[in-house]
């Protein structure tokens, strides 16, 4: 809902995100989430589900049924329990089940390795790099575009 977004820009721009992600404007999000080919989500977790970042799906109007990952940022605090797992998990069910997706895909920036990792884990392939396509201060960074198809998802152990 718009109401959240001072929520998203403060999880989106707090520094330890930063390294990993080249933040929206605010008007970038506004209008995400009035398309209808987008979806935004708040993540709650713990007992009290609190609000513990973002998550955005694109494509979810796609006639070839290819739905992205476009984002999922964790609040610094959620990450490193689980949260994210989870989130990747229920996001694929979301994608396949409620989508219907063929396709679901994403890219994560090079240096970050653990979103590298994690995505690996729960059966994304790899398909290819785009060589230091994002500047960052540091100077250039690498996107690894990974994805999961429907009969992999179907075929992996429940989670």
């Amino acid at each position: 809902m718009l109401s959240d977004l001072d929520y998203v820009l403060s999880v989106e721009r707090d520094s330890a995100n930063l390294p990993f992600i080249t933040p929206w404007e605010r008007p970038q999000h506004e209008g995400a989430v009035r398309f209808p080919d987008f979806r935004h989500f708040i993540v709650e977790a713990g007992a009290a589900l609190a609000p513990s970042g973002f998550v955005i799906l694109q494509g979810c109007r796609n006639p070839n049924r290819s739905v992205e990952l476009k984002r999922l940022v964790l609040h610094p605090t959620a990450q490193g329990q689980g949260v994210g797992r989870a989130c990747v998990r229920m996001l694929a069910r979301i994608a396949f089940r409620d989508l219907g997706a063929h396709r679901f895909w994403l890219d994560v920036r090079g240096r970050n390795e653990r979103a590298h990792a994690l995505y690996a884990s729960e059966g994304f392939v790899e398909e290819g790099r785009l060589r230091e396509a994002v500047r960052t201060a540091e100077g250039y960074d690498t996107l690894i575009v990974m994805s999961l198809l429907d009969r992999e998802h179907a075929a992996l152990p429940a989670g």
